[in-house]
């Protein structure tokens, strides 16, 4: 539902295709707030690879034409639907998941997937929360079930998902090693979590990694590009090893038997599978390290909406990420 007379900025995609489908209309109608949900006033949005997908139509998950994109923004509450007590207009709050997109500015979202955001974090940091923490809490503790003293190895340690994983792992006592492109983005995965880091360009790299672990190997790979490392993840591995699979553009082949002697595992990730329970407790938990301080996004590059193609390029084609891409409204 609309209201009255109010209109706004927002992307829309009619149809699945590149980049270009992306279009910024400025007459769009203000949603509603029903039962239940949430009025945002849009500041920050955050910019995931999985955005991408879903905008070229070869997602799992397919949305009705036309939408907006985005999931993850920050902002301030405008309004409230009936039923809502735990948020109240003028609330400084980030989101898991929208339900009329985030690229706008203004986005409908259900109360139990709206989350309290501290002073200590900005409007751009909160947008640089959902995707990528949740995803790394995911990966690391409900997936990976990773424990204090493991050792947790971060491929593509240098973008959002990859900052997030360093953070929690070692506010979770894991010993962190994490892989870069780049002297920029080695120093970035330093900065945030990491106890050693590898330049992913250097052809030894591998044997850098297993001497680094000295005879055990790695308790848990975090693979942000699987159809790349998924091989050479498997051979690193320690007894009872696991590699989480948070990315992956393509095929790979890989020999089973790597997986055999060590009883190794490959485990995929995806966000949109958890449950209101799982939400709830990744939330708790990141609010705890929100503020504590050690849950603290790196922003990357920033974009007004009307960039909204350039950014989507940029994602997919920039190598090196350092931090979390986001539009700024």
């Amino acid at each position: 539902m609309a209201a009255v007379g109010r209109v706004m900025r927002a992307i829309r995609v009619l149809e699945f295709g590149k980049p270009d489908v992306l279009k910024l209309f400025t007459d769009v109608p203000l949603p509603s707030p029903g039962d239940n949900q949430v009025l945002i006033r849009v500041h920050a949005c955050g910019v995931n690879p999985v955005d991408t997908y879903i905008r070229a139509g070869v997602y799992a998950r397919k949305p009705n034409l036309p939408y907006t994109p985005g999931s993850d923004v920050a902002g301030v509450v405008d309004d409230v639907g009936k039923n809502v007590t735990s948020f109240k207009k003028g609330d400084r709050v980030f989101t898991s998941t929208t339900i009329t997109g985030g690229y706008a500015e203004y986005t409908l979202a259900s109360v139990d997937t709206v989350f309290p955001l501290p002073v200590k974090l900005n409007f751009k940091q909160g947008a640089a929360i959902s995707v990528p923490y949740f995803t790394a809490y995911r990966a690391l503790l409900t997936k990976a079930r990773g424990r204090s003293g493991e050792v947790v190895l971060v491929h593509g340690a240098s973008g959002g998902v990859g900052i997030a994983a360093c953070q929690i792992a070692r506010a979770y006592g894991l010993t962190v090693f994490g892989t870069a492109g780049s002297a920029e983005g080695l120093n970035i995965v330093l900065q945030n979590g990491a106890h050693k880091v590898f330049n992913h360009r250097e052809k030894d790299y591998i044997e850098k990694i297993q001497e680094a672990a000295g005879g055990e190997g790695i308790n848990i790979v975090l693979e942000m590009l699987s159809n790349v490392n998924l091989s050479n993840d498997l051979k690193l591995l320690s007894t009872g090893g696991r590699v989480i699979i948070i990315g992956c553009r393509g095929s790979i082949e890989i020999n089973p038997r790597d997986t055999m002697a060590k009883e190794s595992s490959i485990i995929g990730v995806a966000l949109f599978s958890s449950t209101k329970e799982d939400w709830k407790e990744a939330g708790a938990a990141l609010f705890v390290g929100m503020e504590a301080g050690w849950l603290n996004p790196l922003i990357g590059p920033e974009y007004p909406l009307e960039k909204a193609p350039q950014a989507h390029e940029d994602i997919i084609e920039n190598s090196g990420a350092t931090g979390k891409m986001v539009f700024v409204l």
